[in-house]
């Protein structure tokens, strides 16, 4: 019996951790914020998420939900509340290797996804860290190392069982309740909790890899040609771009990845890169997908991250973008700005198919700023950024709002998300619901 969470549900027992246990420490934070919940609960099952989800209505607390990975934003802890923690539901399973159909347990990491599909031939595309979780990658978008050739995470998902704020267990695909499907597909995170994933693969073991450094001149003309480049590549290729500066040098450290094994197909790919300007440095080599997204990039969220982050997505990579890119990464504050490839098969589906509506843009632009002054900082880089951008994803946002929400989820997309949320989540469980 504790005094705040009262008699606990018998399908808990064993499951809860509270701050006197000698587990709360690794379980308590997420990568970037450290929490301090009244409860962890960790299921093992659909049930009891369900039991958890009842315990926090008769509790009154406040619920955060983590499937075990980074969470930037910081919700999947709280204080005085209760978290649910779903990294113990990690299993991965093959359900047709025909159809490359398989089943992934929400709190799996990528780097587990990847080991368990790499003896089949197989890889979903899936974030850049191996850490990362699957739930909310998978509920909020995903843009992997291989998101030009393969999309977001979210449009391979063929199903999804979901647990209902009301504590009802629901598989939801194209037949069986599609508004649901569509819904956890990009807005997830307020219609229900994820318990577990069905994801067409694609066949994959080999990529080619590469690293480049480029000088970037201060208009930015240099990213203009490494947007121009990606504009033309082959669909094989995805790029990502750290932009960092010392006094009046910046230098663009971009890493591409090549979904083939075939050397001339990599060597063909690569190459253009070489012409966006000054490349000091360049490594190329044949890879197992598993070592874009290792094991031990494993680790324990303990708040060792902290920093404020936020996002825009780039229709066109205009002089005036690169050139305030350049400017924000060379702040007299450290900003971190990293770029990632978009086009390819991120256009394919149309704006409506997920609630990820963001089909035409070609760059998603991250900012991040750190201590001792992250939100000042950041919002000092962001400001002059911001007119540039078209959109934002939700799961590089430190700070959701109101305005995160309209510019992830854009004109009609944000109404269907917010009357789906309504009737998932009337009661707003998971999460404030923006104002109508």
């Amino acid at each position: 019996m504790n005094t705040i969470l009262g008699t606990l549900p018998a399908e808990l027992a064993g499951k809860v951790v509270t701050p006197d246990d000698r587990r709360y420490r690794l379980l308590r934070s997420t990568y970037t914020t450290v929490g301090r919940p009244a409860a962890v609960v960790l299921p093992e099952s659909a049930g009891d998420v369900a039991a958890a989800l009842r315990l926090a209505r008769e509790t009154g607390l406040r619920v955060a939900v983590r499937s075990g990975g980074h969470g930037l934003s910081g919700s999947g802890t709280n204080d005085g509340g209760l978290v649910i923690d779903l990294s113990t539901l990690h299993r991965i399973d093959v359900l047709d290797r025909g159809s490359r159909l398989v089943r992934v347990e929400a709190g799996a990491r990528w780097a587990q996804v990847a080991q368990a599909l790499a003896p089949h031939g197989l890889a979903i595309s899936s974030g850049d860290h191996g850490n990362v979780g699957v739930g909310g990658i998978a509920t909020g978008g995903g843009v992997g190392w291989l998101v030009r050739r393969y999309g977001l995470t979210v449009d391979h998902i063929r199903a999804v069982e979901v647990v209902l704020p009301d504590g009802t267990y629901v598989r939801a695909d194209a037949a069986t309740d599609p508004d649901l499907l569509w819904v956890m597909r990009g807005a997830g995170a307020g219609a229900g909790i994820a318990v577990a994933f069905e994801i067409e693969a694609m066949e994959l073991r080999d990529v080619g890899y590469a690293q480049l450094v480029a000088a970037v001149d201060p208009a930015g003309e240099t990213l203009r040609r490494w947007a121009d480049v990606m504009a033309r590549a082959p669909r094989e290729l995805s790029t990502a771009v750290m932009l960092s500066s010392q006094g009046a040098t910046s230098a663009a450290f971009i890493t591409a990845v090549v979904a083939s094994d075939s050397p001339s197909v990599i060597r063909d790919a690569v190459e253009p890169l070489l012409g966006i300007g000054d490349v000091m440095a360049q490594q190329t080599h044949v890879v197992p997908y598993t070592e874009l997204v290792p094991p031990h990039h494993l680790h324990a969220n303990s708040g060792q991250m902290p920093s404020s982050t936020t996002n825009g997505l780039l229709t066109d990579m205009t002089a005036d973008a690169a050139r305030a890119l350049v400017t924000a990464s060379a702040a007299p504050h450290p900003v971190l700005i990293q770029l990632r490839s978009l086009g390819g098969a991120t256009h394919d589906p149309a704006p409506s198919a997920t609630a990820f509506a963001h089909r035409h843009q070609n760059t998603l632009v991250v900012a991040s700023a750190f201590p001792p002054d992250a939100p000042a900082t950041l919002a000092a880089a962001w400001t002059p950024l911001a007119p540039h951008t078209d959109g934002a994803y939700v799961n590089f946002e430190s700070a959701p709002d109101e305005a995160t929400f309209t510019r992830a989820y854009p004109g009609p997309t944000g109404t269907r998300v917010t009357d789906l949320w309504k009737r998932y989540d009337p009661d707003s469980v998971l999460r404030p619901r923006p104002p109508a």
